[in-house]
């Protein structure tokens, strides 16, 4: 039996999620059918697919009155010419937020890792309210954790918020918080977990999609990806109920939930629905 207040930072944490969707021609129909108005959506950007994808179906989707946050991956960006280009782009269609990683790409022209980008951000005048960098709760394939660290002291004047990585270890989660925290990196965090996904089904995106972000970092993970398509192996309602403690500490700045619907978008919405359902009963 869950305490009050676990159910409490759960039933938050649920009511502040936004959905990760990969694009492909068939999302734009599958978020309209399923998700609400007032939940965030985010577009990963696919090497495979170029950033015109990603840039057309955010602006569909802000047209439709979503609240939506673009990946401007660094790499995937030739240099400050493009970068105003897409700014203008996007701000013509209202979106006030981005997120920006580095990305799985090779540079194709000025920036090598997302710092540089941000800085570009900053200097065309910090044309977004809300500007999202990514946290590595486990160790990142290629990078060392301390770096990873310092990389999101490094980008504090230049982000709003952290977008941490999948992990399906709470404990991990919890030291995370506390060594952001105990670094001086009081950025608020947003929590990545995967929504409900068969495992036939992410193999199959996984093979249409190319080498997006979230199927990439699977992929390069594969004792991770063991773990989520297992039967029975994760439930994100048993990881964030022992995450819940953690996260709902003062300080732990954490504000919602960043999951990864690898566009099971029906699934996912009817995941957080029932179980705000059942915390609410």
């Amino acid at each position: 039996m869950r305490n009050k207040r676990t159910a409490a930072t759960l039933v938050r944490l649920l009511e502040h999620a936004r959905y990760e969707v990969l694009p492909t021609a068939s999302t734009e129909d599958k978020v309209l059918a399923h998700v609400p108005r007032d939940l965030v959506v985010t577009v990963t950007a696919s090497p495979s697919k170029g950033m015109e994808a990603t840039l057309d179906l955010a602006e569909r989707l802000a047209g439709h009155g979503y609240d939506v946050v673009p990946h401007l991956a660094a790499r995937m960006v030739s240099g400050r010419a493009e970068l105003t280009e897409v700014v203008e782009r996007l701000r013509g269609k209202g979106v006030s937020r981005v997120f920006v990683p580095g990305g799985d790409a090779e540079a194709v022209g000025d920036y090598p890792d997302a710092l540089a980008l941000l800085e570009d951000l900053k200097e065309l005048g910090s044309p977004f309210s809300h500007v999202g960098i990514t946290g590595y709760p486990e160790s990142h394939p290629t990078i060392h954790d301390d770096l990873t660290v310092q990389s999101m002291w490094d980008k504090r004047r230049y982000a709003t918020h952290i977008v941490s990585n999948l992990t399906f270890d709470p404990a991990l989660v919890r030291d995370w918080v506390h060594r952001l925290r105990a670094r001086g990196v009081t950025m608020p965090l947003l929590l990545g977990i995967p929504g409900p996904v068969e495992r036939t089904k992410l193999l199959g995106m996984a093979t249409k999609i190319g080498v997006g972000e979230s199927t990439r970092f699977l992929a390069k993970n594969k004792g991770l990806f063991a773990r989520l398509a297992a039967p029975g192996g994760f439930t994100g309602e048993s990881f964030l109920e022992k995450c819940a403690p953690a996260l709902g500490e003062d300080g732990a700045l954490v504000e919602g939930l960043h999951v990864f619907t690898f566009n099971q978008v029906a699934e996912t919405e009817a995941w957080r629905t029932g179980l705000l359902e059942r915390l609410q009963s």
